[in-house]
């Protein structure tokens, strides 16, 4: 046994439990006769065979192994000369080749045809290609379902749908929607930004499948145990697309969590994913430890005092009267309520004076920097924000400053281009007019 093997966990086949066959290593040799996966894989000893004649020996050799099946197993001819093999695998060295084609031979793959001096593929060839296809495509994403999927849609397509399909494809989507549930559950932003991606590609395929699996689950089928499996898919599919909802609350969740910090518009988001993107995150402390750490160490008779002297100053006072104390008038309170920013007063006042400025004459537009530029960014951000209030239907209803300033006679076209402005705090703003309304105008 190689130390790679060790280091992996692979018994070597001395270590392994012998048995004469396959029953022999069941408590009760019947139950494998009964398992319908049993039976089944009984009837692949060839193909198994096969798979562990290919896959022997060091990772190196198994991979030219494969890749020399899978390429003679591509071609589109059904013999080969020896010829034609020199040229398909010219790039390997002619001992490697002989030795991967001696292993095929041995196996059954590969035939060797001594009168017409060629070469084919056995039937088992096919049917171990068939197994082995899955590993010649590229590797993407959506490994983790999209093949069961493609396969169940297709045997349902062509009418050779197989329980064991459809019971491993279910299982795969009981495995996903615990993963997302776990996420949900543990309310951490990261695990949930994470699992979206992943969530919303097995959302996709659902979806794209969705009707061959519809097909499959409706239609009536002879056999009672894939009827089975096919209800139970449809009850797997179900959770899964139900889910989407709770996904989207626990984003809406984390994203009420989230912190701005001050008035810079930052939030604890924004840092956690600056965090992680930082190529070096011990060189952030500087020279905070340039001082090396002076561990300060407590005699045990120390510690004794500390807790014996925090145990005496708990303690109550037999002595002390314990009844209860003696009424007295509370004090006059005060009751603050929360005002609204200076800076929408501000900018009421401010569209008030454009307002009054406009009487008897024809309106003018004003541009938006006029209106939002001043003071810090925060401020102007604040202010950049209410501007969208103008005009608005539902904020017109409202009490107070925010349903005053929606009530102004003014709306605010935007443009998609940005201009930079001559501001000490903001460099670029949006393009855009506050436009005077004339029909609320004529109106009042």
């Amino acid at each position: 046994m190689n130390t790679a093997d060790r280091n992996m966990g692979i018994p070597h086949p001395a270590e392994e439990p012998e048995a004469s066959s396959f029953e022999g290593y069941f408590r009760d040799p019947g139950f494998a006769a009964e398992s319908p996966l049993a039976w089944a894989l009984g009837q692949r000893v060839d193909a198994i065979d096969a798979l562990r004649g290919l896959l022997s020996g060091g990772q190196a050799t198994a991979r030219l192994r494969l890749w020399v099946f899978l390429e003679l197993a591509a071609q589109p001819h059904a013999r080969l000369q020896r010829e034609d093999l020199n040229q398909l695998f010219h790039g390997l060295k002619p001992e490697a080749l002989d030795m991967a084609l001696k292993r095929l031979r041995d196996l059954g793959l590969l035939i060797w045809e001594a009168t017409a001096q060629d070469y084919h593929l056995s039937p088992a060839a096919l049917q171990v290609q068939a197994l082995l296809a899955p590993l010649a495509r590229t590797a993407s994403e959506d490994d983790d379902m999209a093949s069961l999927l493609a396969q169940v849609a297709g045997a349902q397509a062509l009418g050779l749908s197989d329980a064991g399909q459809i019971r491993h494809l279910h299982a795969q989507l009981a495995r996903l929607y615990d993963d997302f549930a776990d996420a949900i559950a543990s309310g951490s932003e990261a695990r949930l930004r994470e699992a979206q991606p992943r969530f919303e590609r097995a959302l996709k395929l659902v979806e794209r499948a969705g009707e061959a699996l519809t097909a499959l689950i409706r239609s009536e089928h002879d056999d009672p145990r894939l009827e089975r499996e096919a209800r139970a898919l449809g009850f797997g599919q179900a959770k899964l697309l139900a889910m989407a909802s709770q996904f989207t609350r626990a984003l809406q969740q984390a994203d009420r969590q989230r912190v701005t910090l001050g008035s810079t518009g930052v939030t604890s988001s924004d840092v956690r994913q600056w965090l992680q993107a930082h190529p070096a995150l011990h060189g952030l402390l500087g020279d905070a430890l340039s001082i090396g750490v002076r561990p300060v160490f407590v005699s045990g008779h120390d510690l004794l005092d500390v807790a014996e002297a925090e145990l005496d100053r708990d303690r109550p006072d037999p002595h002390r009267s314990q009844g209860l104390p003696p009424p007295s008038q509370a004090g006059v309170g005060e009751m603050e309520v929360l005002g609204m920013p200076v800076e929408l007063a501000d900018l009421i006042a401010q569209i008030g004076v454009w307002t009054g400025a406009s009487v008897g004459r024809v309106p003018e537009a004003h541009p938006v920097a006029d209106a939002v530029l001043g003071g810090r960014f925060a401020q102007a951000a604040y202010r950049m924000q209410l501007l969208p209030l103008l005009g608005d239907a539902q904020a017109r209803t409202l009490r107070g400053r925010t349903g005053e300033l929606a009530r102004l006679p003014w709306s605010v076209e935007l443009q998609p281009v940005v201009q930079r402005v001559d501001d000490e705090q903001v460099a670029a703003i949006s393009v855009g007019q506050l436009q005077p309304d004339i029909e609320s105008d004529s109106d009042d």
